[in-house]
């Protein structure tokens, strides 16, 4: 009787025990992934859904990038930081909801140590550069809004690309470095009670001492996540008395149009990034983890492309510029590609080919 209470995780977990310790542990082969395990009449469902979001992730941030790069109309600074914020959602997804998906079918919910680390590395980094990108965003706005006439002139080309170089050096100096001179040695049981492999949750798996590790995570946090938040709550406090002070209400409701997008997707981001990552140890609790865990690591990156998209008419009018033009002329030649690309220069277009 006694072995019908017995998990699946829990028997798995002893055989990986016993098979480690025949290897007198000289090697870490595979983890135990817990996941959703403790619930397994809602992994079916879970498949399908976490499957139709990631699919939606892909799909829309894919999209995003694309129509960005055939649409001269949205080749603008702030659709060229919402390309990066795309790229690390779909990197970032991609580490995380294939594995996840994979386990939820799965018998033996084991991941390999190697994906393991790297799934720890990776949503550091994207973790990190995301919280700096939204920031930069929040700066575009900014300057768009309170200093129109001198925008472009403030945010030139040469100002992005140093601002996107400078996002990822600074993420990948305040997040990958750090792990990598502060990881210890995993201890056994080899069970990750969580629906990935991240930083907070392999601290309570570490066989020394973490006092540094946390204190690490909490300075890294704040550099990361505190700092990249107070600096958008000051751009939006700013951007607000710009606002009410404009005359015209369609200026208005255009800039509030554009803000509360990025707004909708920072209330859900930082919320989430800061209650996992600066806490204590202490008040880690599996099952609400695993719940915050999906909003910033599955769901939020599907909401980013459904929220810029649905809210913002410059989107939604490149989209239909280009569905357009490819259902009139599926096989387009090279004058009508440059139109595409180029469409408010025809005329000069038109001289040079004929």
């Amino acid at each position: 009787m006694f072995s019908k209470h017995i998990s699946s995780v829990h028997i798995i977990s002893l055989t990986l025990t016993l098979n480690m310790s025949e290897e007198n542990l000289s090697t870490i082969t595979e983890l135990v992934l817990v996941g959703f395990s403790n619930h397994p009449q809602a992994e079916i469902p879970l498949f399908f859904l976490f499957s139709g979001v990631y699919l939606v992730n892909l799909f829309g941030n894919t999209a995003i990038i694309i129509l960005v790069l055939i649409d001269s109309c949205l080749q603008t600074p702030m659709y060229f930081f919402l390309c990066h914020l795309a790229f690390l959602n779909i990197i970032y997804t991609t580490a995380v909801v294939p594995k996840l998906l994979f386990n939820l079918l799965a018998s033996k919910k084991v991941i390999s140590y190697e994906l393991c680390i790297a799934q720890t590395y990776i949503s550091l980094l994207m973790g990190a550069a995301e919280c700096i990108i939204l920031s930069i965003m929040a700066l575009d706005r900014y300057v768009a809004i309170c200093y129109p006439l001198r925008y472009l002139l403030i945010m030139n080309w040469s100002v992005c690309v140093q601002l996107a170089v400078g996002a990822w050096t600074i993420s990948f100096f305040a997040s990958v470095v750090p792990l990598y001179f502060t990881m210890l040695p995993l201890c056994s049981p080899y069970i990750v009670d969580h629906i990935f492999c991240e930083a907070p949750v392999l601290l309570h798996m570490f066989c020394a001492d973490t006092s540094l590790q946390e204190t690490m995570m909490v300075i890294g946090a704040s550099g990361t996540l505190l700092l990249p938040f107070l600096l958008i709550t000051l751009s939006y406090l700013r951007i607000l008395v710009a606002v009410m002070r404009m005359h015209s209400s369609e200026g208005r409701k255009k800039a509030f149009s554009v803000c509360s997008s990025h707004l909708t997707v920072v209330t859900i981001y930082y919320g989430t990034g800061m209650f996992m990552y600066m806490r204590p140890k202490s008040l880690y609790s599996a099952e609400g983890d695993k719940l915050t865990s999906l909003f910033y690591a599955v769901i939020n990156p599907a909401l980013n492309p459904l929220i810029y998209s649905l809210r913002n008419k410059e989107v939604n009018e490149a989209l239909k510029r280009v569905l357009e033009r490819l259902r009139q002329n599926p096989r387009l030649s090279e004058f009508d590609k440059l139109r595409l690309r180029y469409p408010t220069n025809i005329i000069i277009y038109n001289r040079v080919i004929i």
